[in-house]
């Protein structure tokens, strides 16, 4: 079992079950999620007696760094991470004015088979722990040097399809005693798991909600995310709605731009007049553009900047609060699952 998943009342009655007072579960916190110890025998205020039971019976799950790529301008940096058993997870590392940010996967792989990422390429492995998510940072707040003060669950991997793990995660990452980051500035990715986003309003996080939409309508959608077969849109907004009834917390739309397929200005109106009805019903809501990064294995091709920008103004006349994604790493295996496409490919070969 993997410490590192354990929220403080776990640790202590893992003391009381080895012969030890309840207190030392919050030391065994303090130290995992605190001082963010690799090893037992880094945990010199417990005893020789109590750190052997703790190496007999448990583990405190480590990553390691494969491989690193640091974009040109020193921005952005994009890990290709070994867990224990095997398998190989990404996370993107990107430096901003305001803090660092790091984009992390919560499984391995992915099952949602959205035709325009590289993670659903070998489909889904398994799910992440809470500790291995965690990890993630952890790893690379020691490589840099340097604390991280944003979270985005968007990378490898459907976050709700791995709802348990992902709100533990949640709870430890923002917790006092540990990294304490704040909630509102972590961000849960999803493709529209209709129950998995009423679920999380009931858990009243204060973190942000982005549903990859990448659709105006379920016509289109269909075509590019299989999930669409199973939720519509209207489905979708109405969760949405309810969940920023119950936390507060605007919706963030993701809509990457594919090239004849979802960036027309038609497109753009119907986007925008989903949108003014959730605004019209009192529900704060935000369009975010994503340049879409090319996946070889894809028949996708990127919309041109000329499109992007007008599809932004066009959402912008109908009163739509909307962004075009800062481009970063893009010189570097840039998209969602390539690093580790690309890394196993070459495993392959040799």
């Amino acid at each position: 079992m993997d410490l590192r998943s354990c929220d403080e009342e776990e640790l202590k009655k893992i003391s009381v079950s080895l012969g030890e007072k309840a207190f030392r579960g919050k030391q065994l916190f303090e130290w995992i999620h605190g001082k963010r110890v690799r090893t037992f025998e880094e945990m010199t205020n417990l005893s020789a007696a109590f750190r052997s039971k703790l190496k007999e019976e448990y583990e405190i799950s480590d990553i390691t760094i494969v491989e690193k790529q640091v974009s040109r301008k020193k921005d952005t940096a994009k890990y290709l991470f070994a867990l224990p058993d095997g398998n190989f997870i990404e996370s993107v590392w990107m430096k901003y004015r305001h803090g660092n940010s790091v984009c992390i996967s919560s499984q391995v792989g992915c099952r949602m088979g959205c035709t325009f990422c590289a993670s659903t390429l070998t489909g889904l492995t398994r799910s992440l722990t809470a500790g291995e998510m965690l990890s993630q940072i952890y790893e690379i707040q020691r490589e840099t040097g340097e604390r991280v003060s944003n979270v985005i669950v968007m990378g490898m991997g459907e976050p709700l399809d791995n709802y348990d793990a992902l709100t533990k995660f949640i709870r430890l990452v923002s917790h006092e005693k540990g990294i304490c980051i704040s909630q509102r500035n972590i961000t849960v990715s999803t493709c529209g798991l209709v129950e998995g986003i009423d679920r999380l309003s009931k858990e009243h996080f204060q973190i942000t909600l982005a549903i990859s939409l990448h659709a105006p309508n379920d016509e289109i959608r269909r075509k590019t995310m299989p999930v669409a077969n199973r939720y519509t849109i209207e489905q979708i907004f109405h969760a949405c709605e309810l969940y920023f009834h119950e936390t507060g917390r605007r919706i963030s739309f993701e809509y990457s731009m594919i090239r004849g397929v979802n960036d027309r200005e038609k497109d753009a109106f119907e986007l925008a007049e989903r949108c003014q009805k959730l605004l019209k019903n009192g529900v704060q809501c935000h369009v975010n553009l994503i340049p879409l990064n090319e996946v070889k294995e894809r028949n996708c091709a990127r919309s041109k900047d000329t499109d992007v920008a007008s599809f932004k103004l066009t959402l912008e006349k109908c009163g739509i609060n909307v962004t075009i994604r800062r481009e970063m790493g893009s010189d570097i295996d840039a998209a969602c699952g390539q690093l580790r496409k690309r890394f196993l490919d070459e495993e392959v070969r040799q």
